[in-house]
């Protein structure tokens, strides 16, 4: 865990996307089922498991084989993420998470950015399709750094863009892979436990974005459990 002493109010907000902002992950995995099995693939709840978190360059290569170039690789992410987008936007409003738009807005005072591995198609139409895209001052996408989560690079280009320190930042992640990138970034991590339960290293975790205490925890200081 990152060592860090004291951190006054927060100075910026950072979301992760799927199962942050939407409860999008049943659709990716719709999405995956059936692309893959176009391909001759068919998909296991272990392979479920693995793709959490991660950019499609390393799904798609552990799902149809590390002898595809990257150019097929490319290729593949683009025609699953289209597949996706198209199951998605008819409902993409009743996929975002309870509360989360009321609790954007109630915050807009802050810099809020957006920052995932996955596509910035995938961020255009959640935002765009909900209205929520004027809250945003920044949007980080996998294709944005070299390395993804659970690398902290994502988190800490959309820190620098929004011009707040990393260590007052907040960030709102829901994946394993997410939160070692968080934390790996010197950044305070609230769980969002639409994937998983067991979100080690969070300073908090919720359900989704109408419990009480996250309103505190943009209004307060914080003190992690044991720093003094």
């Amino acid at each position: 865990m990152p060592e860090l002493a004291f951190i006054q109010k927060p100075q910026a907000l950072i979301f992760d996307m799927d199962g942050v902002i939407l409860d999008s992950n049943p659709l990716h995995r719709v999405a995956w089922d059936q692309y893959n099995r176009q391909h001759g693939v068919e998909m296991t709840e272990a392979m479920y498991r693995t793709m959490y978190g991660k950019r499609n360059d390393e799904i798609i290569r552990g799902f149809l084989g590390n002898h595809l170039t990257d150019a097929e690789v490319f290729e593949h992410g683009a025609a699953k993420e289209r597949l996706y987008r198209q199951l998605m936007t008819p409902q993409v409003e009743s996929a975002l998470l309870p509360g989360l738009a009321d609790f954007i807005r109630r915050q807009r005072d802050f810099p809020m950015a957006v920052a995932t591995n996955g596509e910035r198609a995938n961020v255009d139409m959640a935002l765009n399709g909900t209205g929520l895209a004027q809250f945003f001052e920044v949007i980080v996408t996998g294709a944005d750094v070299v390395r993804p989560k659970p690398h902290p690079d994502i988190y800490l280009k959309a820190a620098e863009l929004l011009h707040v320190a990393p260590e007052n930042c907040i960030v709102f992640e829901d994946s394993h892979a997410g939160v070692q990138a968080g934390l790996s970034a010197g950044m305070r991590v609230v769980g969002i436990s639409t994937t998983h339960e067991d979100l080690k290293g969070v300073d908090l975790i919720v359900k989704n974005f109408k419990d009480p205490k996250l309103q505190a925890c943009v209004q307060l200081s914080w003190n992690r459990q044991g720093d003094k």
